[in-house]
């Protein structure tokens, strides 16, 4: 069992939002770079970033006959990008602008001989400043940010667990900077109805391609406002939604459904306060599942490991016994 001092306590969204909002946006700039020069994977699973054990990164990112790597270093609070062939850039993360972490990040790619454009728009939010014209977002408060990716540490550990019990088509666990949350996805291998869009500032395809098959999805968000939810919280649910989906039982006693947001919501503190915090997310991760699985009639035989006691649980592999 994991020691609850492992789970940070998070303060309120409303008592960082101005933080949270600028690197949003900074994770949008580095996103969009990944975005128009990796290989483009199903439902934007080429642009996504990953947790490390410094903060985010873009994983490599192909340059003609090199890679490069964007990395938050959220320990040391720095932003570097670091090329296959030893080159290196960095710069300190502290209060400035959209728009000039746009063109510092911009003068940095420009001295590595990295050729990139991006649609300097914002996604997914109501307000879309372009990046280089936003001076009005220009936060930067180390400890909440510090707190959120050591929490997004302990999530991503317990998502891969769940990840691990699914064999059929499943995501990574992998972070969306349009949404700014980490999320986890399970397919049932069936198509999905055309998906109505509607996203503020994204275009309707995108999120057809990204529904284009049924789905049952986790994630977890430091608090969005969406609904009137400024709290951290975890959440789930299906695409398309089955009938019964909102009535399931689904565990823990602390998670509900939003009836406004159409999911099953988990606040963070109730999982950081729980005798054993990783049950207790995987409880709601497995529940959830299960109501979307069960109700829309899965072939969850042919899609689920085994269940035992090393059952997408980390350990010896089979290899090496």
């Amino acid at each position: 069992m994991a020691l609850a001092t492992a789970w940070p306590v998070l303060p309120p969204l409303a008592k960082w939002q101005d933080t949270f909002t600028t690197v949003h946006m900074w994770s949008q700039i580095v996103g969009k770079i990944r975005l128009a020069l990796a290989a483009p994977i199903n439902h934007s699973w080429g642009s996504a970033l990953y947790v490390t054990t410094r903060g985010l990164t873009t994983s490599p990112i192909p340059d003609r006959n090199r890679s490069f790597a964007i990395d938050f270093d959220f320990v040391d609070h720095v932003l570097q990008i670091a090329t296959s062939d030893g080159e290196r850039r960095a710069f300190a993360l502290e209060p400035m602008s959209v728009a000039d972490f746009f063109g510092k990040i911009t003068n940095a790619l420009r001295e590595l001989k990295i050729e990139v454009h991006i649609l300097s728009r914002p996604v997914e939010v109501a307000e879309a400043i372009r990046f280089e014209q936003d001076d009005r977002h220009a936060s930067y408060d180390r400890e909440p940010v510090h707190l959120f990716w050591r929490a997004l540490v302990q999530i991503e550990q317990v998502f891969t667990t769940f990840r691990a019990r699914f064999i059929g088509k499943v995501s990574p666990v992998h972070f969306f900077w349009g949404a700014f949350d980490l999320a986890v996805t399970r397919f049932s291998g069936r198509t999905a109805p055309r998906h109505p869009g509607g996203v503020p500032n994204c275009a309707d395809w995108v999120m057809q391609e990204a529904y284009s098959h049924e789905v049952s999805s986790a994630g977890f968000w430091p608090g969005s406002g969406l609904g009137g939810r400024e709290e951290a919280a975890f959440y789930a649910y299906a695409y398309p939604m089955p009938a019964g989906f909102a009535q399931y039982p689904v565990l823990p006693a602390a998670a509900s459904f939003h009836a406004k947001l159409g999911e099953f919501i988990l606040p963070y503190e109730a999982v950081r306060m729980a005798e054993n915090p990783e049950e207790s997310l995987l409880a709601f991760l497995e529940s959830t599942y299960a109501a979307a699985a069960t109700l829309a009639k899965w072939d969850r035989s042919q899609l689920e490991r085994p269940t035992g006691p090393r059952a997408g649980v980390p350990g010896r592999s089979a290899i090496t016994g």
